[in-house]
């Protein structure tokens, strides 16, 4: 088993203890990463870094939490190291020369030198863009209530999402589409919270953090779009059932008057009769009143 196989297999072990709320032998695994060699390369492949640190932050003991500190100390020179290297080699980089412009710009003392261009820097592993910080308490509170939604079973540790960021970003979009914090931005954040922690429709939330949702979608979404397919078909049953049967009682059936309407008192009805129960029973009788549309049966 090569290095990179040996270090995935121990980052799955932690994912997996971080999901069961337990650390029994984790200590053995931390101290075998620690005679371990990790090269940068490993450390992008695998991701034990964040399975490392969220043992780290779900822990209580003290011996395990000062061993993963160092550890991801350890690990953060090489993403320094590499920063350095980098920005190392854009200094002694020369920059491209022009055949006319730069004769131009040599005999003309007045002439400035054009800057380099600017270059961003290198990206880490895990990279956000900025969102807006906010004061407002009803706000953060929001944020905080769907962070907590987003990390329902621990799903967010084995897809290596970042819950609180991601929460925020969500809450960002509510906001500008509903324009302020009353009752029916609550209402909005309150209908996207009780769907991400539904125990019957955990791919929504695994949809959010693995990012087949986008915050801009989750944020919009009806109650209909973020409920479960088993949850859909059953309303999808339901619907055609109740077209069904107002069609059989508005296209099908006789017209008499020997019934009275209930409710308005007139006798223009139709009847349809229906063999609901076992064939030695009566048919059922459904009436619908053509007057005020009112409907009842008879057994």
């Amino acid at each position: 088993m090569g290095k990179e196989e040996e270090i995935t297999r121990i980052a799955r072990r932690l994912d997996k203890m971080v999901t069961r709320n337990s650390a029994e032998g984790a200590m053995d695994l931390l101290r075998e990463l620690k005679t371990m060699p990790i090269t940068l390369h490993l450390l992008q492949s695998t991701r034990v870094g964040m399975s490392v640190n969220a043992l780290r932050k779900q822990s209580s003991d003290e011996e395990l939490i000062a061993l993963a500190k160092s550890l991801i100390k350890s690990w953060k020179k090489l993403l320094d190291v590499s920063d350095g290297k980098t920005q190392e080699q854009r200094r002694d980089t020369p920059l491209p020369t022009s055949s006319s412009k730069d004769a131009s710009g040599a005999t003309d003392p007045s002439r400035k030198k054009p800057d380099p261009p600017r270059t961003p820097s290198i990206l880490r592993i895990t990279t956000f863009p900025p969102v807006p910080v906010t004061c407002d308490a009803v706000r953060n509170k929001c944020r905080e209530m769907l962070a907590s939604a987003l990390q329902t079973d621990h799903d967010h540790v084995a897809v290596g999402a970042d819950c609180e960021h991601l929460s925020v970003q969500i809450e960002e979009c509510i906001f500008r589409d509903v324009g302020n914090t009353d009752m029916k931005y609550k209402n909005r954040v309150r209908s996207r919270i009780s769907n991400l922690k539904d125990a019957k429709n955990p791919g929504l939330r695994r949809n959010v953090l693995c990012g087949a949702i986008t915050p801009q979608q989750i944020a919009v979404m009806t109650s209909e779009e973020m409920a479960s397919d088993e949850l859909k078909e059953i309303r999808k049953a339901m619907t055609k059932e109740a077209i069904r049967e107002h069609q059989m009682g508005r296209t099908g059936g006789t017209q008499t008057d020997l019934f009275t309407c209930s409710k308005c008192r007139k006798k223009n009805c139709t009847y349809t009769q229906v063999q609901t129960r076992s064939s030695d029973e009566p048919m059922t009788t459904y009436v619908v009143c053509n007057e005020c549309g009112n409907r009842w049966k008879f057994c």
